[in-house]
């Protein structure tokens, strides 16, 4: 399968039509593929632009895509025949679990609060049949990192997914992959609230007009300070400068 790849402010982007494309591409002839999965959005780009270190983790992830609106915009204003879609990452994350399901993937699953991960751990069985091989809470302590890493190894999950929000999870991700390089890594950030009805996405219409950003922002106004500074990736994208 031949994917388009698109470049914004120089990180590469896949630039998939759908998020069943992506599904298919990810579960190339029945077997997962291995890598890290890392969602962009213009707040992420603005952020790498200034730390080396996320940037350089960003670098290194096989599979970037256009999770934010603003991504998929200035995609299509520097490359007009591109033909790509946003993919939002909790609802990617919910179709590989589905497919994971499936065909009987092992998934390891990484972060968030004890009873959280208790509740996507059950919903994932009972609503897909997903073969949980393993689960850590987001609690353990630095020290216990490498124990981690080795049951994750251990487990032979195939389907890794971390939930500690970035750069955290993308330097989990980069390290686990070090010891055990056989699974599909993906970076989820607060998606297992999501899932779980503890934290409420935009109404669907919201999310159809490309608003999400604007209802976090109104439901979370402390959030003000992360947008402002995405007044710059507004300037990049005015002034081709993408």
């Amino acid at each position: 399968m031949n994917i388009a790849k698109y470049s914004i402010r120089g990180i590469d982007i896949w630039g998939f039509r759908n998020m069943a494309q992506f599904v298919d591409y990810l579960f190339d002839d029945s077997d997962m593929k291995t890598g890290t999965l890392v969602a962009i959005n213009a707040e992420k780009v603005m952020t790498a632009e200034q730390d080396k270190p996320l940037r350089e983790l960003i670098d290194a992830a096989e599979y970037k895509y256009a999770d934010g609106i603003s991504i998929v915009r200035s995609i299509r204003r520097k490359y007009p025949d591109a033909d790509v879609q946003r993919i939002a990452g909790a609802d990617l994350w919910e179709a590989l679990m589905e497919q994971a399901g499936k065909q009987g993937v092992p998934v390891f699953l990484v972060g968030g609060k004890p009873e959280i991960l208790a509740e996507v751990e059950q919903k994932l069985k009972s609503q897909w049949n997903v073969n949980i091989v393993g689960s850590q809470d987001g609690y353990f302590k630095p020290e216990d990192r490498e124990a981690l890493f080795e049951r994750i190894r251990a487990s032979g999950a195939r389907f890794v997914t971390v939930a500690m929000g970035s750069p955290k999870q993308e330097m989990f991700m980069r390290d686990c992959r070090k010891l055990y390089s056989d699974a599909l890594y993906m970076g989820v950030g607060g998606t297992y609230d999501v899932f779980t009805g503890h934290v409420k996405r935009a109404p669907k219409a919201w999310q159809n007009m490309g608003l999400e950003w604007l209802y976090r922002l109104l439901v979370q106004p402390t959030r003000w300070r992360r947008q402002f500074k995405l007044l710059k990736y507004v300037a990049y994208h005015y002034t081709n400068r993408l």
